[in-house]
Formats: structure tokens, sequence, C-alpha cells
């Protein structure tokens, strides 16, 4: 008869070796998310049509979520936190290769491309939305320690009322928007109480947007593909 021991030994192994293989994919000091946080949530809108451009993203290759691996251990303590109040994290964006940030340049160029504008930018006149701080031709995604999530009830799954969705452009984004439920202006309080405690630092115009205060990367950005 196997002892119950080695075979909990042998799965260990197993998943141990498969996080090894995957990381090995990637340059030194990136991590696949999923392999250190395996029950995180994830919804990486660039890699399908639900995101303000309408279109994937270049270099969106498969829907892998990929972050320094400083950055991914700070975001488990964010997580076990949150796990003791059935809450947890969903991730919408992590590391994004500098092709993609270029797509998005390029497509804020062309001002008849508006196949998104109805849900995530009804309000902002395209022209002007590098001049907000909504499009940028660097991100500190491409550095791989910033991140764009919410928050989850575990139990049923659901995000919990921040406002304004993921991505939209628009001044109710921001930090310093007051005009909210007293319920969503304690739900973006919750989540930049436990980004900030565990080192992350928030983007003033958009309430999902963080980066990891002692950054490993933090004047060098990458471009290759999530995959």
């Amino acid at each position: 008869m196997i002892k119950p021991t080695l075979i909990a030994s042998f799965f260990f192994i197993l998943i141990a070796t498969h996080a090894q293989q995957s990381s090995n994919r990637l340059p030194n000091g990136f991590v696949y998310v999923k392999d250190i946080i395996p029950h995180l949530e994830v919804d990486l809108r660039y890699c399908g049509h639900h995101n303000f451009i309408g279109k994937p993203i270049q270099g969106y290759l498969e829907p892998q979520t990929i972050l320094t691996k400083k950055a991914t251990e700070a975001l488990a303590n964010v997580e076990k936190e949150l796990n003791k109040n059935n809450m947890g994290l969903k991730i919408f964006d992590a590391y994004r290769p500098q092709s993609a940030v270029n797509h998005f340049v390029k497509w804020a160029s062309d001002l008849k491309d508006t196949l998104g504008k109805s849900e995530f930018y009804p309000t902002e006149d395209k022209r002007f939305l590098f001049k907000r701080g909504y499009i940028a031709s660097k991100s500190g995604h491409s550095r791989g320690s910033t991140v764009d999530l919410t928050i989850i009830m575990l139990d049923s799954k659901k995000e919990i009322d921040m406002g304004s969705p993921f991505d939209f452009l628009g001044e109710k984004s921001g930090h310093s928007f007051a005009n909210l439920s007293t319920q969503q202006l304690k739900n973006r309080k919750t989540l930049k109480s436990v980004m900030e405690k565990h080192g992350f630092r928030a983007y003033s115009k958009e309430w999902w947007h963080y980066t990891l205060n002692n950054e490993p990367f933090k004047d060098k950005y990458f471009d290759f593909p999530v995959q």
C-alpha cells in the first residue's frame, strides 16, 4: 500500500517541477502569477475584444498573468489578507509588453477608430486621451511590477462595486473622485489600504492600477510576449 505522505510528496514535486518549467520561459526575475497564487481570478482583457480598443492587443498571445517574482510575492500577501474576510483578487492586466503599448499609441492616433467609446470613454474626446494621462508611450506595466486588479467575493466570485468598471477612461475612475456612494468609496479604500500595506502605490487616475514601490526593474521596459 502506498502511503498518503508519499502520494502528497509526489504531487508536490510535480507542481514544483511544472512551475519551474513554466518560469524558465520567462526572463530572470519574472514568474507566472498563478504558479504562486493558483486560486487567483483572472480576466485578461487585452487577450480578447472586451477592452477600450475593442480588439485583441498585440503582444498578448495567451491569457497568462506575468509579473516580477517580487511583485507576485507581495500580491500573495494581499490575497492572503483578503481571504480572511471572504474576499480575493481578480487581475485584469499585469506585465504588458512594449509592443502592446505601441498598439495603444497607434490606436490613439486614429481618431476614426472609436469602437469601444460608448462603454469605456463616453465622456472623453479621444484626441485628449494622451493629455489626460490615460494613454502613454511608456507604461509601468512593461517593467513587470504593475498590476490592474479589483476585489471579488470568494463565495460568488463577483466583483465588488468600485463605482466605475476597469479601464473606464474618465474622471470617475480617479481616486479623488468623490461623487460615489458610501459603499463604493469604502470599497476603493479597502483595495487601496491593503495594496499600500503590502508595498504597492496607487495611480491617481485609475482605482485599479498599482505599482510595487521597490520594483526590481524600475528603469527597464520589456517586450517579450504574454504567453
